[in-house]
């Protein structure tokens, strides 16, 4: 299992799972993350760590597509949603809540949309845990130019966990 979330994670973090290098030059604006980084997040209780997106569409009804690693246990430990910020982190443009705890399914990707944003729009997609909060491994960039991870403080926007919408109960 470690060595298949490291893989993944080198997939996004060094070929973007496209086959197109990334170079340090595309990641200029970021302060980009290590492979090591990111499986330390993984490993910390409680913190749940954006591993890849992707979207599709057209510019205003975008869909992303989400991957996600969390330390799932069940309803009392979850990740409860993925969303999607402005860069300054003072708007929630979309949030994808997620119903039930995925235990048995490391990593894993949900869909969602229609997310209005422009095509150059920067923006930042991060995960949430129902009770510890935001993980710190995040990606960030625009439809136009692609996404690369980066690590932002837990507090980052924390303001926006209380607005709608928000998750009502977990499944299972």
């Amino acid at each position: 299992m470690k060595l298949f979330i490291v893989t993944v994670i080198a997939c996004h973090l060094f070929i973007g799972c496209s086959g197109q290098e990334n170079t340090s030059e595309d990641m200029a604006d970021n302060t980009p993350v290590t492979s090591a980084e990111m499986e330390e997040d993984v490993v910390n209780i409680g913190s749940v760590v954006v591993t890849g997106v992707t979207t599709s569409g057209n510019e205003n009804r975008y869909r992303f597509n989400v991957t996600l690693t969390s330390p799932d246990t069940g309803c009392d430990q979850y990740a409860n949603w993925w969303e999607v910020i402005s860069e300054d982190g003072s708007t929630l443009i979309y949030r994808r809540i997620l119903g039930h705890s995925h235990v048995n399914e490391q990593p894993f990707t949900r869909s969602g949309g229609d997310v209005v944003i422009k095509n150059n729009e920067v923006v930042i997609i991060r995960g949430h845990m129902n009770n510890l909060g935001y993980g710190t491994t995040v990606y960030k960039g625009s439809v136009s130019e692609g996404f690369q991870p980066l690590t932002l403080e837990q507090d980052f926007a924390s303001n926006l966990s209380t607005v709608a919408p928000l998750p009502t109960n977990c499944a299972f």
